[in-house]
C-alpha cells in the first residue's frame, strides 16, 4: 500500500502574510488553506522528482546584490536537474555567457524555480536555497515544492541546435526598451516573472524567499505603452498569489522574453504597481487584475539559449 502524502508538514501557513491577504481580500482564505495544506510540500514528491530529469531547459528567479530579482533560463540535454533525494535537487549547467545569474549563485542565496514541458503544458515549481556550487552547477536545498495547472501554456516542441550552429552574440545592456526589445514584448504570447518577498521580516515570508512564475497569453497579450512602460494583464490563475503577494512587499520583479525562433533572450527589470479593479481592465480581455512595469533596465543576449521552438499549439483557455 502506498504511503500517503502529508501534504505541507512545516508548522505555519506556506503562504506569506501578503499572500494570504489577497487570498482572504477576494474570498478564498479558507479555501486556500486548505488547498495549500494538500498540495504544497517541504519536500519533493516523487512525480517532481521524475520530472524534473525530463526537461531540456530549466527557469531560475535570483536576486542580485541590490535585491532586484532576475528570471533566466538554463538548458541542457535531459537529466541535468535531477533529485539527489526528496529534499535536494542537482542541477549540472552554469549560466549562460552574461546572464545575472552567474554572479547571483552563492551558497545560501534564495532561488525560485520552474520546470516546465512544454509539449505536455505540465508545470512544477520549488523554492529553495544554494546548497553547494561546483564549476559545474549547483544543489538546491527544498523549502517548497508544488505543482501548477496547464492554463495559458502554449505547447511547443524543442530541438537543440547543433553545436557548429550555435553562435552567440555579445550581451547587450539598455537603459530602456529599443524598437527591437519592443517588438519581441509585442509578440509574445509567453513570459517568466520572478519575484521577491526577501525584504519583507522572516516571520512574513516563511519557507518563500525568491519565486519564478510564468504567464501567457495570445500574442501581443503584454502591452508596451507609449511611455516605455509594460502593462501584464493578470488572468484567473490558481489562487497561490505568490508573485502578486511578493510584489506587495517588493515592487521590483525581473522578466524574461524567449525569442522561441532564434533563441535571442531578453531579461527585464521591472518595478511594479498593481491595479486591482477600474475602467482600464476593459481593455485586456479575461483580465483579473493589472500589473503596470516601468522599465528601469534590459539585457539582450542574442542567439543565448541553445534551443529553437516548433510554432505554438496555443492553449484551449487563453483569454479571448
Amino acid at each position: 500500500m502506498a504511503t500517503p502524502d502529508p501534504g505541507w508538514t512545516r508548522t505555519g501557513s506556506p503562504f506569506h502574510a501578503a499572500s494570504l491577504q489577497i487570498q482572504s481580500q477576494l474570498g478564498m482564505g479558507d479555501k486556500m488553506a486548505l488547498i495549500g495544506q494538500r498540495t504544497i510540500r517541504a519536500f519533493l514528491p516523487q512525480q517532481h522528482q521524475d520530472f524534473y530529469p525530463q526537461l531540456p531547459f530549466l527557469l531560475v528567479g535570483s536576486v542580485d546584490r541590490s535585491g532586484q530579482p532576475w528570471a533566466s533560463i538554463l538548458a541542457a540535454q535531459p537529466g541535468f536537474v535531477s533529485a539527489l533525494d526528496d529534499t535536494h535537487v542537482a542541477v549540472s549547467a552554469r549560466p549562460l555567457a552574461g546572464d545575472p545569474l552567474a554572479q547571483n549563485l552563492v551558497v545560501g542565496a534564495q532561488l525560485g524555480v520552474l520546470g516546465i514541458e512544454l509539449p505536455t503544458r505540465r508545470r512544477n515549481r520549488l523554492n529553495g536555497q544554494i546548497a553547494g556550487l561546483s564549476d559545474g552547477g549547483f544543489v538546491i536545498a527544498v523549502d517548497q515544492a508544488f505543482g501548477n495547472c496547464p492554463k495559458y501554456i502554449q505547447s511547443r516542441d524543442a530541438n537543440f541546435v547543433a553545436p557548429q550552429d550555435y553562435h552567440p552574440g555579445q550581451p547587450v545592456w539598455l537603459d530602456a526598451l529599443d524598437d527591437a526589445a519592443s517588438t519581441l514584448i509585442s509578440r509574445a504570447d509567453t513570459l517568466f516573472i520572478a519575484t521577491s518577498c526577501l525584504i519583507a521580516p522572516a516571520a512574513q515570508r516563511p519557507w518563500q524567499g525568491v519565486d519564478i512564475s510564468h504567464r501567457g497569453g495570445a500574442p501581443g497579450f503584454v502591452a508596451v505603452n507609449a511611455d516605455g512602460g509594460l502593462t501584464l494583464p493578470d488572468y484567473m490563475g490558481n489562487f497561490h498569489f505568490r508573485t502578486l503577494g511578493n510584489l506587495q512587499l517588493e515592487p521590483r520583479a525581473g522578466l524574461l522574453f524567449v525569442d522561441f525562433a532564434t533563441g535571442d533572450l531578453l531579461l527585464v527589470s521591472v518595478t511594479t504597481q498593481v491595479i486591482w479593479d477600474g475602467p482600464r481592465l476593459a481593455g485586456f480581455a479575461g483580465a483579473q487584475r493589472l500589473v503596470d512595469m516601468q522599465v528601469t533596465r534590459a539585457l539582450r543576449l542574442p542567439g543565448a539559449l541553445p534551443l529553437r521552438f516548433s510554432a505554438p499549439q496555443y492553449s484551449p483557455v487563453l483569454p479571448v
